[in-house]
């Protein structure tokens, strides 16, 4: 892990210098896998519009360890800690729709969501105890809550 990590944060350090952009790497190891934080600086342009720059960025680096290590990497990587607000915002919406689910006693989908983003909802619902499942294809997959 500790390698991956060290692998992407000299790949971002490349990236970040060659578009003149600020910012410092925090390096981590969450469970199994390495993350990655590219913090100190507003950087929205590697973002993007609902982070769909992020995704790919992430894509990107998850290649450049793939072709140092040639194995297959679940690096997660951040900028300026939006993954991390969109984690707290998932989990706050999750837990309410864990309420409504178990309220009405019916089923409830939500908008369509990136692989990150639909973890963070089947954990907060698996955690709750009910079931969620994926339905939909990429990039309108979204998750559906079932209830008992």
């Amino acid at each position: 892990m500790e390698q991956e990590g060290e692998i992407a944060a000299d790949y971002l350090e490349e990236l970040l210098e060659i578009a003149d952009l600020d910012g410092d790497l925090d390096m981590d190891v969450e469970g199994d896998r390495a993350t990655v934080s590219v913090v100190g600086a507003d950087l929205p342009q590697l973002i993007g519009e609902d982070g769909e720059v992020l995704e790919a960025l992430q894509e990107l680096t998850r290649l450049a360890v793939y072709r140092e290590t040639g194995e297959r990497s679940r690096l997660m990587l951040d900028v300026s800690g939006h993954r991390a607000d969109r984690r707290a915002e998932l989990e706050k919406r999750a837990t309410e729709i864990v309420a409504q689910v178990r309220e009405s006693g019916e089923k409830a989908e939500l908008e369509p969501m990136s692989p990150f983003e639909r973890k963070v909802v089947h954990d907060v619902v698996a955690d709750a105890g009910l079931t969620s499942e994926s339905e939909g294809a990429e990039p309108r997959r979204y998750v559906v809550v079932l209830p008992r």
